[in-house]
């Protein structure tokens, strides 16, 4: 292990491969940020999508994602050696078929290795997001049910813990690295929150019909398709005036909030489009869709006018369904 200590490049390189494995989407929106910032970014994603991991394994009970989940938040957090969250983990997931997300697994003290060459200020940050994360996802692990949760408090709840959450990263990770928008978010916070929320509720939606299969559901018991779809479009609301926010110098922040939304976005509005689908295929955008909107980010992300038309113009369903 101290070989592998002093080579931290060894371990960056590690970090954007796996990356690129295991979300297309976050491989594209990361590395728009300044490096310092992509570092920390990429990975507290990392740290999480192993929480996510736990928690998407079908063949596991509450009880143990439960306790492979506080394995993984002491080695986190410093209170026990890694070895002792990987190797219960790998044992538990031997069944598992996603081997990028077993890999990931393997490579947690790698992960661990460079979120501890992040500053302090920002490793305090990863902490709180993956200890906040971790603690609502075992809090949740025994309410799934293919009823859905009860109402739309739990849901809300629900979208904070594995996504509001990142928002409130978010915005602690630009502050510490931005002045200027330090300045401008104060008092604003709660739109960091539904810029993570909006983005959850677009993979909620999208994923349903698989939820489905497997006997499970995120959305709430007793609130309509059309209902969410009407909340989520005013996150997205939301989620535009926190990105406008942002400072127009820093681009890269800008460029990474606005992708990352302008594709919930179109998503969205493709199942708003649709009465009913039965795998999230019929919903997904197009690699072509993707790429030509990643090329309109860059000349988009300057302009909150551009930003706003392109909201305007892509959400005509969903505006439609919130003015009903």
């Amino acid at each position: 292990m101290n070989a592998l200590k002093e080579n931290p490049n060894a371990d960056l390189a590690y970090q954007k491969t796996i990356l690129g494995s295991v979300s297309r989407t976050f491989a594209l929106t990361i590395p728009l940020l300044p490096p310092i910032i992509e570092k920390v970014v990429g990975n507290t994603y990392l740290l999480c999508r192993i929480v996510d991991t736990i928690e998407d394994a079908a063949d596991l009970s509450p009880s143990t994602k439960q306790a492979l989940s506080q394995l993984f938040l002491d080695a986190v957090l410093e209170k026990s050696p890694v070895d002792s969250f990987v190797d219960p983990c790998l044992d538990a997931l031997k069944n598992y078929s996603n081997q990028d997300e077993l890999d990931l697994i393997i490579h947690t003290p790698t992960i661990l290795r460079i979120l501890h060459t992040c500053s302090i200020s920002d490793q305090a940050a990863v902490s709180r997001c993956v200890s906040i994360m971790s603690n609502g996802m075992s809090h949740f692990h025994g309410k799934q049910n293919e009823l859905g949760l009860k109402d739309l408090k739990e849901f809300e709840e629900y979208c904070y813990v594995v996504a509001g959450v990142v928002g409130e990263l978010l915005t602690t990770i630009f502050s510490n690295h931005s002045p200027e928008f330090a300045k401008r978010i104060r008092g604003h916070e709660d739109l960091a929150i539904a810029f993570g929320q909006a983005l959850q509720m677009t993979n909620i939606l999208k994923d349903s019909p698989e939820d489905r299969e497997r006997g499970v559901s995120w959305k709430p018991a007793n609130i309509s398709q059309t209902e969410l779809l009407s909340i989520a479009y005013q996150k997205l609301e939301d989620s535009l005036r926190y990105i406008q926010l942002i400072p127009k110098q820093d681009i890269g922040m800008r460029e990474f909030c606005f992708l990352a939304f302008g594709l919930a976005a179109m998503t969205l509005s493709k199942i708003a489009n649709r009465k009913q689908f039965v795998h999230k295929d019929e919903v997904k955008l197009s690699r072509s869709t993707v790429m030509s909107f990643y090329s309109f980010t860059k000349i988009a992300a300057s302009s909150d006018a551009l930003m706003k038309i392109f909201f305007y113009l892509s959400t005509g369903s969903l505006r439609k369904l919130n003015q009903d």
